[in-house]
């Protein structure tokens, strides 16, 4: 074998290698590069540290604290609602909701998720996944999807906590209504607020999640039942488990307020009206505070503390309107009105207190003809016995008599044509129609026989059920317009009262043909032992193209009157003695008997 010297093997590295000038000054600019790269990455992996860390800091700490730091809500305790001797009306109940932490929806599984929940809790998928989607992903507050939950779904989300990691089950409160359907109308019900609404209210404070009250005294009470948010804010770990309290306010409940109203007067009522469509308002006479209203149809304001279906709805919407509230809905006063007729009469001097006028089989007003609701007239008469027999063609002359503008401006002194003012926001003013009215609607003026139609509580005339009773309230407490309330306080309200300066022979022959009604007039059917001395009018309203509405108002004891009640029934066919004053007798019956106990 050849043997290899050691001058011919070429070096390996740069160890022992003979440097030539060219190498020299190629190793400086290497090692040169090298330093310069390195500066420039050290450099810009600095600069990038001290951005995030000076520039971005708080930004980034609160993104970091926004995974590990959350807030749970705790909304108040909604206030409870009584009334007037301290019986419960409304209150809440606790029960488990499901909520979902909207970090959710960034994980993987998010449609799995959706899938598993929809499954246990029967939704839609869609209404798990708008409310979640549509907030910040790193919001660190939770949104709630379901409420009133069963054992069974809350053990079946447990059961599957490893799918449903940003789902949590909690206790809240709800709102329950003893008493079901009784005085829904003037309850209301809650509800959650929609994202139009909460837009609307954000400003108020409200967030998403809020229940408000959406009708009723729950709405138009809803500043002092409301009280105010706690919460707590909670350290969790990766699973989204809690792992600390951080920090906790407690929430402060709604104020309890208490009503007017009369639990079993309220039931008495509804009794009385039984499945006929239409109203029931009883009040104190004295200062107008509202011991009963009812409207048929009726409906459960407990069905609104839950998931109501789109089906459940429109089989409600289905039922004859059930959340109008008739007693606050206008409708042709009929011959009730003719209270104010008689009153407008007497107080303009052309008609005083004695007055005898004819009567006819109809009264014939520029072409048209008036019929007396008997066809045949009942001779002469004076007040007393015209209002007992409710006679149209003395109304209607006196009316035609007065004039259109005396009558209207005395209608509207009785509060016709306006709002009462009570502590609910559903109410209509009624109509109370005038020349300027008539001819921006129709393009025709006023006439005399515009104003007879008016005198009898018929033609554009509308008033509400409550209106009526504010009406029946004037001769009932000697001549003053009352405003009606629900909200029972320590205001004395009879200062609210408003004087309508009648004469006192106005206001006594009112009275006197108020009772004669029942005595002997169209109103008997109320003249009943368990009653005191009752008062009272009849009303039968022409309601074309359906049946007549019949109407009843009367108030007691005649000598000192306690309270006022009036009944309306729509469409009901009959007439108002026959068909609603048996509905006023009840509720004066059990009214009386509930004083005795």
């Amino acid at each position: 074998m050849r043997a290899i010297h050691p001058t011919t093997l070429q070096p390996t590295s740069r160890v022992g290698r003979k440097q030539t000038p060219r190498t020299v000054g190629l190793h400086y600019q290497s090692v040169i590069i090298m330093f310069v790269v390195s500066l420039v990455l050290l450099g810009g992996i600095g600069s990038r540290l001290a951005y995030l860390q000076l520039a971005e800091g708080e930004k980034n700490t609160a993104l970091a604290e926004d995974n590990r730091i959350r807030t749970i809500p705790r909304q108040p305790v909604r206030g409870t609602i009584l009334d007037r001797r301290g019986k419960l009306l409304a209150s809440s109940r606790l029960t488990h909701s499901a909520y979902i932490w909207p970090l959710a929806q960034e994980h993987p599984t998010w449609d799995r998720t959706v899938e598993r929940l929809s499954q246990i809790l029967g939704l839609p998928q869609s209404e798990i996944r708008d409310p979640v989607e549509a907030s910040e992903y790193n919001s660190p507050t939770r949104i709630r999807i379901a409420r009133n939950l069963t054992p069974e779904q809350i053990t079946a989300i447990k059961e599957y906590s490893f799918e449903l990691a940003e789902v949590n089950v909690d206790v809240e409160h709800v709102r329950s209504y003893p008493n079901k359907s009784v005085a829904s109308h003037i309850m209301g019900y809650t509800g959650e607020l929609n994202a139009e609404e909460l837009e609307a209210r954000r400003s108020d404070g409200y967030r998403l999640g809020d229940i408000v009250g959406q009708m009723g005294v729950e709405e138009s009470l809803e500043k002092l039942l409301r009280g105010e948010w706690g919460g707590q804010q909670v350290e969790v770990d990766g699973a989204g488990q809690v792992v600390r309290i951080l920090g906790q306010k407690q929430a402060k409940a709604g104020k309890n307020v208490t009503l007017t109203l009369d639990i079993e007067l309220q039931k008495a009522a509804e009794k009385a009206l039984g499945r006929r469509k239409g109203a029931v308002v009883a009040l104190n006479p004295n200062d107008g505070a509202v011991l009963a209203m009812v409207s048929y149809p009726t409906f459960d304001p407990n069905i609104f503390s839950g998931r109501i279906t789109e089906q459940q709805w429109q089989e409600l919407q289905g039922e004859g309107n059930p959340f109008v509230n008739r007693a606050l809905r206008g409708f042709p006063p009929a011959s009730t009105f003719k209270i104010v007729t008689a009153v407008a009469g007497m107080e303009s001097g052309k008609y005083p207190p004695d007055t005898i006028l004819p009567t006819y089989a109809y009264l014939r007003v520029g072409g048209t003809a008036f019929g007396e609701w008997n066809r045949a007239g009942f001779g002469p008469m004076g007040y007393v016995r015209a209002m007992a027999w409710s006679s149209n063609t003395f109304h209607g002359q006196v009316g035609r008599g007065i004039g259109g503008p005396a009558l209207i401006d005395w209608s509207r002194r009785f509060g016709f044509g306006a709002k009462t003012g009570i502590e609910l926001g559903s109410e209509a003013e009624g109509l109370i129609a005038d020349d300027a009215w008539k001819q921006e609607r129709f393009n025709w003026e006023w006439t005399a026989g515009d104003t007879v139609n008016m005198s009898i509580g018929q033609g554009f005339t509308q008033a509400t059920p409550l209106q009526v009773a504010v009406m029946f309230a004037v001769p009932a407490n000697g001549g003053y317009r009352v405003k009606p309330y629900l909200l029972k306080d320590e205001t004395d309200r009879t200062q609210a009262r408003v004087s309508l300066d009648l004469d006192p022979t106005t206001i006594e022959t009112i009275r006197k043909g108020l009772r004669t009604v029942i005595t002997g007039g169209t109103g008997t059917t109320v003249n009943r032992p368990g009653i005191p001395t009752p008062a009272g009018k009849s009303g039968t309203a022409e309601a074309p193209p359906g049946e007549a509405h019949a109407w009843f108002g009367a108030y007691a004891p005649y000598e000192n009157p306690e309270i006022v009640v009036v009944a309306f029934a729509e469409h009901s066919g009959g007439g108002g003695g026959s068909t609603a004053g048996p509905i006023v007798a009840q509720v004066l019956e059990a009214y009386f008997a509930q004083k005795k106990q």
